[in-house]
């Protein structure tokens, strides 16, 4: 009970709908912390010894991993009461926009990397073949699950909640699949064709820009999972969707990403 009244007076303010939280500041800091011993690692070892780049880097996972947690457990697993569609909600969807602005940079920054590899000696000596049959799979699958995610949201919105939930478990289940379609991808690159992060600049690109769309994908595989869990629970309602609304915005977020990714790396690098 005590725990349910702190995490309330956290979330409710004198006119019941200010909403603060410790955890996107922790995780923002902690992001910085990790790009910050990842940039040393790579380039600043002549300046500063390797453990101070381990501690940045693995202290700054650790504290955006936790931040993130804790921000999800705060929004759409211990906050029920605040999900509705009323003033409250603004602030978790206006919470993710800015989230995914600040997203839309991390991923600029690889872009950019990828440019530069680009504009030097091309194509390198060991580029695979990247544009085959498991690529466009995973972006059907990919493409699919955003389709059945709008749509079952709609029927959350008009009262049908079966429909909403096996939509929303469809969703899951695509992206579940999506994950083992490509670390079945990296198998094969890996073993198969002995393409690895350590293959020259344009691996370190690749295996970059990917698995950092794949963590984005698993988080919100994630996501998806609490917000199943708690659909089974009847946590929502066409005026209790809050959850939902935001899961989404990070899902087709994460969706045009990859489309932008397939067309720039993987279309890309065969032209």
């Amino acid at each position: 009970m005590a725990e349910t009244t702190e995490v309330a007076a956290d979330h409710a303010g004198d006119d019941g709908h200010e909403h603060r939280s410790r955890w996107p500041l922790v995780a923002a800091l902690g992001a910085a912390s990790l790009y910050l011993g990842v940039g040393l690692a790579f380039v600043g070892l002549t300046l500063v010894p390797t453990i101070v780049a381990l501690v940045l880097g693995s202290v700054g996972a650790l504290a955006l991993v936790g931040g993130l947690a804790g921000w999800a457990n705060e929004a759409f697993v211990a906050d029920y009461f605040a999900d509705h569609t009323g003033p409250g909600s603004e602030v978790y969807t206006g919470g993710m926009v800015l989230f995914l602005i600040s997203d839309v940079a991390t991923f600029a920054a690889g872009f950019v990397y990828y440019a530069f590899v680009r504009v030097g000696a091309w194509p390198p000596a060991n580029l695979p073949h990247l544009l085959g049959s498991l690529v466009a799979v995973n972006t059907a699958l990919l493409l699919a699950s955003s389709v059945t995610l709008h749509y079952g949201h709609e029927a959350l919105e008009h009262g049908n909640r079966r429909r909403f939930l096996g939509l929303l478990g469809v969703t899951l289940l695509l992206g579940v699949v999506f994950l083992g379609g490509q670390v079945l991808e990296y198998y094969e690159f890996v073993v198969g064709e002995g393409f690895t992060l350590s293959s020259g600049v344009f691996a370190s690109a690749f295996f970059g820009l990917t698995g950092l769309h794949g963590l984005h994908v698993s988080l919100g595989v994630v996501l998806l999972g609490i917000a199943f869990a708690r659909a089974l629970r009847g946590h929502y309602d066409p005026e209790r969707d809050t959850a939902i609304q935001t899961t989404a915005l990070y899902w087709h977020f994460v969706d045009l990403v990859w489309v932008f990714l397939v067309v720039v790396v993987y279309v890309g690098a065969e032209l």
